[in-house]
């Protein structure tokens, strides 16, 4: 999948390709991410602070668009403009690219605008070839050295830019390990890596039918060539499309000058953060790994040492990186992300980033740094990413559960999960499609896993470390993760793992917890999460800003309560049709249903009053003095009904009919699209006494709990309106029925009559339907169905493509289409509110729990969004940034 084509724009920066960064000034700065990539104006920043950084320079994410608009050709003038910005690095380093005596090594790094760990390639080491190494081993006299970074390079150039499976180095290093009884790398001597690397020379000509590139510059200009294509690499677009990011921005290309974390005990290579990422304490947090490259500690080839240890093997370096890292916090204002090399005790900083964070890291953050006066309240809540807070609301082992654990890895990120044993990718993905829970076990993660990950419950590692790829974007992701599990022995091609003498095979169910790296046999019970006081906090200031009302869809008082807890400010949404499927009912319905009289059907209907009135009163009950939105029956009767022989035997037998009889009524009620059918007010006119029943027992529901001495005010819901008459009609007589049950019970209440507006017609009348209505509800679930033609039940046949082609930017059922259904409901606004200024809209579809779906309600001037219980705090959050980006923007 290519780019969308955009034009160029016409700027001074879209002339200029390369920007240089080194010995304390650069031409670039961090609010140019756009242009640099978040990498290339980071170091740029940490530039023009004066921080140790390697000079280099970036080639621009523009050129990325130019590359690919151009048919993957460099553009006119940036050959130019690299061997120049090359000339000025040898003359700041003092070393010449590809010379002999005193070789310049450059490493070569992606880096779009928005962070994307582990989706795009790096090179190290590039200017390396056969010459170059040995000058490089009389340079630092360190033949062990030079030789161990040339295979470094040859197996990274092998993979990224050759496109030689990354397997096919490791089986020959892991046999180069194995002829001298060695388990780590660092024990491979200079002979042995000398043949090491014959044999990957032999590996490359053999997959390329090829001699390696030799030549430092061609080694350059493919290495560019390959950073530009991992833009567009599966794992790259399946990362963007599972964030939503755009994929129309281009990566910049960072070139700079290497500073090698592989020179022997004086040296190391690490990556840090300024406070804990998976809980947010104020703690610095990190990994290191001595006398290695920046690789081994992210790739999980190594498990690292906690970062609280080099104080004892570098204290000096240590210090040092302590004091910097608080700079870069003060500076940014924001947890960051380090990534640091020793050097033959020199400390150099390659990168600083805000820093990845689990949701309960982002709220316990964001509020510390509040009160710590680095933010303020509206920056705190703009902090939090609405749809990280599903983290928070996910379940957890329950403390009450005997847990024996069958070994402990690393808690690399919170939470639990349940599933089955799965090895590859694939299988992750096959058995998620069929519906099951799976958990992605490997001996380390690599961006290609990126897919099963996604589809997984949880991962569980036997290698890496809490800065691994696994960990990063497991966190980003919010899923469980184990990590560097090291007693964990994988047979993927066995289909099993070991631990100890315990055989687990895939398809065993396992449980993880992330909160402490257990792994556990078997199946435990998961239970739901409290909210925590900072996350309380964060609500109550995002509750401050916000404009829209939030309140939660919910069918029952145990639903009801959740929304609540949660802070919902009334129910929008309350689906009767959810009441008639218990045991005691669904016998009850179908007797109502099947009637062949009016006398039956009002028998029945006379012993379901009761059972709704009892739920009126639950729910009103537990959402006191705030606003319940009660949708009458709205399904097509056959949904009641049974459909198999033995269920349809049975109701016979219930009722006293003929089997045949029953079957012949059933079959009668079928339709051909049940969707576009005998359903919602269409069911109400031509079978009132349904919604009669309905609106008596919300009535006399709401009467008794006002008795009580609670403030009810019942909003009666009528759906799948499209003409003002079928409202009317049903309006009338929810009136006298209404003040029929008032008067009998001696109450008085305010109630209001609306109608959910799912029918595109309906928008396009909204002006006469507000003249009936005084209130309308977006049902945005059937408004997408009905304004696209999708089947919500069957798009998953055909999305995937779409998604994947980019014929639709995403699940329109998941995220508002605000091009084409988002018209429909600004129309519907604007007619009903001209008709009546004082008529009170909000959306009960699943959309109302979307964070861009709540910022367009925000701004087409709804008054509120309704959505699951579960994602009540995500709306509230994403309302509050819908106003506070309101704000910004005027």
């Amino acid at each position: 999948m290519t780019p969308t084509k955009t034009k160029p724009r016409v700027t001074k920066s879209a002339m200029k390709r390369c920007y240089f960064f080194g010995n304390g000034a650069a031409e670039g700065r961090a609010e140019m991410k756009t242009l640099l990539g978040g990498k290339g104006a980071n170091l740029a920043e940490m530039t023009n602070l004066r921080l140790p950084v390697p000079p280099g320079f970036t080639i621009t994410a523009e050129t990325c668009i130019a590359f690919y608009e151009q048919g993957k050709q460099w553009p006119t003038g940036l050959e130019d403009e690299v061997r120049q910005a090359l000339q000025h690095l040898e003359q700041v380093t003092g070393k010449r690219f590809g010379d002999a005596q005193n070789p310049l090594l450059v490493s070569v790094r992606s880096g779009a605008a928005f962070s994307m760990p582990g989706m795009m390639d790096t090179i190290l080491n590039l200017g390396l070839n056969d010459a170059t190494v040995e000058g490089l081993a009389r340079k630092t006299r360190n033949p062990r050295f030079a030789y161990d970074s040339y295979r470094r390079f040859l197996q990274m150039f092998g993979d990224v830019v050759l496109g030689i499976k990354h397997k096919q180095f490791e089986d020959l290093l892991h046999a180069a390990k194995y002829r001298i009884h060695a388990q780590h790398d660092t024990e491979l001597m200079v002979d042995d890596l000398k043949v090491l690397v014959t044999d990957y020379h032999q590996l490359m000509r053999e997959e390329t039918e090829r001699p390696f590139a030799q030549e430092p510059w061609e080694q350059l200009r493919l290495a560019i060539d390959a950073v530009f294509n991992s833009w567009n690499n599966k794992r790259a677009v399946t990362y963007r499309d599972l964030h939503r990011l755009p994929h129309t921005l281009g990566t910049a290309v960072n070139i700079q000058a290497m500073v090698f974390g592989n020179m022997g005990e004086r040296s190391a290579t690490g990556v840090a953060f300024t406070r804990n990422p998976s809980t947010g304490e104020r703690a610095f947090y990190g990994e290191y790994l001595i006398n290695a490259q920046g690789e081994d500690v992210v790739a999980g080839i190594r498990t690292p040492n906690p970062i609280d240890q080099l104080q004892h093997q570098m204290p000096q370096m240590y210090q040092q990186l302590l004091s910097i890292a608080g700079r870069l916090e003060q500076h940014y204002r924001d947890m960051q992300d380090l990534e640091f090399t020793v050097e033959e005790d020199t400390l150099y900083f390659l990168q600083t980033r805000a820093g990845k964070r689990t949701a309960q890291a982002a709220v316990n953050i964001a509020v510390d740094m509040v009160a710590e006066g680095l933010i303020d309240q509206a920056e705190a809540v703009l902090r939090v990413q609405p749809e990280q807070l599903n983290q928070l609301l996910h379940p957890m082992i329950d403390p009450t559960a005997h847990v024996e654990a069958l070994a402990k890895g690393l808690p690399a990120s919170p939470g639990a999960a349940v599933g089955r044993v799965v090895f590859t990718t694939h299988q992750a993905i096959t058995m998620a499609e069929d519906g099951q829970q799976v958990i992605l076990v490997r001996d380390e993660t690599s961006p290609e896993d990126i897919g099963g990950m996604a589809v997984a419950q949880g991962i569980l590692t036997a290698r890496g470390g809490m800065t691994s790829h696994a960990a990063v974007v497991a966190r980003g992701m919010g899923k469980c993760c184990v990590a560097g599990c090291g007693a964990l022995m994988i047979r993927e091609e066995e289909h099993q793992f070991l631990i100890g003498e315990t055989v687990v095979h895939e398809g065993d169910v396992i449980t993880l917890n992330g909160s402490t790296g257990e792994v556990i046999l078997g199946e435990l019970r998961l239970v739901e999460p409290t909210l925590t006081p900072q996350f309380r906090q964060l609500l109550v200031w995002a509750d401050q800003v916000r404009r829209l009302g939030v309140r939660a869809n919910a069918d029952t008082p145990f639903d009801a309560k959740v929304a609540r807890d949660f802070g919902a400010e009334g129910i929008g949404l309350c689906r009767t049709e959810h009441m008639f499927f218990g045991a005691d009912r669904l016998p009850v319905v179908r007797e109502m249903i099947l009637a062949t009289d009016a006398a039956t059907r009002h028998k029945a209907l006379a012993k379901l009053l009761p059972m709704q009135r009892e739920d009126f009163i639950g729910i009103f009950k537990v959402m006191a003095g705030l606003p319940v939105t009660i949708r009458l029956l709205d399904p097509p009767l056959h949904e009641f009904l049974p459909t198999i022989p033995e269920d349809i035997d049975k109701t016979a037998k219930q009722l006293g009919r003929p089997v045949q009889e029953v079957q012949a009524m059933v079959a009668s009620l079928k339709e051909f699209n049940p969707m576009l059918g005998h359903r919602g007010c269409r069911l109400g006119i031509t079978f009132p006494e349904i919604y009669e029943m309905q609106v008596r027992a919300i009535f006399e529901a709401a009467c008794q709990v006002t008795k009580e001495g609670q403030t009810i005010v019942p909003e009666v819901m009528v759906p799948l309106v499209g003409y003002v008459s079928e409202l009317k009609v049903i309006r009338e007589r929810t009136i006298r029925v209404a003040e029929e049950t008032m008067a009998a019970s001696h109450v008085k209440l305010t109630y209001l009559i609306g109608t959910m507006i799912e029918l595109p017609r309906a928008a396009v009348v909204a002006d006469e339907i507000a003249r009936a209505a005084d209130f309308f509800s977006f049902g945005t679930n059937d408004l997408t169905q009905m304004t696209f033609g999708f089947s919500r039940d069957d798009i998953g046949k055909f999305l995937p493509t779409y998604l994947k082609e980019g014929l639709l930017p995403a699940d329109p059922f998941a995220t508002l289409d605000v091009d084409g259904v988002g018209q429909l409901i600004r129309m519907g606004v604007q007619k009903g509110r001209a008709t009546s200024s004082k008529l009170k809209i909000g959306i009960c579809g699943e959309h109302g729990g979307d964070p861009a779906s709540v910022e367009f309600c925000h701004r087409v001037g709804l008054d509120y969004v309704s959505c699951s219980p579960f994602r009540v705090p995500i709306a509230r959050l994403a309302a509050a940034q819908a106003a506070l980006k309101g704000k910004k923007e005027k």
